[in-house]
């Protein structure tokens, strides 16, 4: 072989033992790096999120104004901003007319704004950041997930805004919620289940928006409720907060489980849906269907005998009290990081009476 070709040969095979080398390296840097995420992701808390239904400090708004006393008399003028979910759904027009009602009464400003639709997570982010940059004093928050508004979120603590987190989802390291016990909500939609149907059968879930605190919280204690109980959870489906989307998903239900006994529903939009597809499918009167929220057209519904009922969470006072809990912050008053509004199932036998006296457990 001539020279030159030992040369050329020797240089190729000490050119890949090079490469090998670097890729060892490069696995090793990749498996140090994965094992270092991995460690963070176990240490941040997000593996510890903040869980407001068994926050052990939380109390009922009563008891708060039992252990705090009155409302205080602001010292100095403030203004508030609420960033709603979306107002097309009459559950938040009715959160954001609590908070109106309640800022009128006490000389507080307002602003309230939402996003476009129920799952526009990145346009309610923009409009939060807007808000941000006005400089509140506090800012009354629903995320539409419990991760959309962190960016904006981090900017309003940076400004010493308070932010209060008004129900539904959860802020995964919120300072303070507001809001009704959601899992209890799922817990009182199968107590209602198993007493109506005593001699057990099929049910189904129709859950909202994936990556929501309060969709994963009521649809768990449903779940929780009735195992090893004579009910049997047999679906369940993302309607994402939509009417048509979960009148889609009952249909086909109820044609793979044509004895079906109910849906329980995580919000009323949903299950109105749900109501049409056991209208059309003949069945109204045998399939209950179980809601959450409590907006008008779900009590029209029910005093029809087509709606069966639904767990109310009153956000009308969800609002006002949201209003009060920010200003007793204001004030410097130390209150515990969760305060809990009332719900409560609502069917044709109390339709018209339907707030309760608070109950922290079902």
């Amino acid at each position: 072989m001539h020279p030159r070709q030992y040369l050329i040969r020797a240089f190729l095979v000490f050119a890949l033992l090079i490469v090998a080398a670097g890729c060892e390296r490069s696995e090793r840097k990749e498996k140090v790096d994965a094992d270092k995420a991995k460690a963070s992701i176990a240490q941040s808390p997000a593996a510890s999120r903040f869980d407001p239904d068994n926050e052990p400090s939380a109390l009922t708004n009563d008891a708060l104004i039992a252990s705090f006393g009155p409302l205080p008399t602001a010292k100095k003028k403030y203004t508030f901003a609420a960033m709603m979910k979306f107002l097309g759904n009459q559950y938040w027009q009715f959160l954001a007319e609590g908070m109106q009602s309640r800022c009128r009464e006490l000389g507080v400003f307002l602003e309230v704004q939402a996003a476009a639709t129920e799952s526009d997570p990145e346009g309610q982010l923009a409009i939060m950041q807007s808000m941000v940059a006005k400089g509140y004093s506090a800012i009354l928050l629903s995320p539409q997930t419990d991760k959309n508004l962190v960016p904006a979120v981090q900017r309003a603590r940076n400004a010493g805004i308070l932010l209060v987190n008004v129900d539904d989802a959860v802020l995964e390291d919120a300072e303070r919620f507001i809001g009704p016990n959601q899992y209890e909500n799922g817990v009182r939609a199968a107590k209602y289940f198993l007493q109506r149907f005593p001699q057990g059968g099929n049910v189904a879930v129709i859950r909202g928006l994936a990556g929501v605190y309060a969709v994963n919280q009521r649809s768990q204690g449903f779940i929780d409720t009735l195992k090893g109980a004579s009910l049997t959870i047999v679906a369940q489906e993302h309607g994402d907060w939509d009417l048509q989307r979960a009148l889609e998903r009952a249909a086909g239900i109820l044609k793979e489980y044509p004895d079906l006994k109910g849906f329980y529903c995580n919000n009323d939009i949903m299950a109105l849906g749900v109501v049409q597809a056991v209208k059309s499918a003949g069945k109204l009167g045998q399939v209950a269907v179980i809601g959450t929220d409590g907006i008008g057209p779900a009590y029209d519904s029910i005093r029809k005998g087509e709606l069966t009922g639904t767990i109310d969470t009153f956000p009308y006072q969800t609002g006002r009290i949201a209003v009060e809990v920010a200003l007793r912050l204001l004030e410097g008053q130390k209150l515990p990081r969760v305060v809990f509004s009332p719900q409560n199932l609502v069917t044709r036998a109390n339709v018209d009476n339907p707030l309760p006296e608070y109950s922290a457990k079902p």
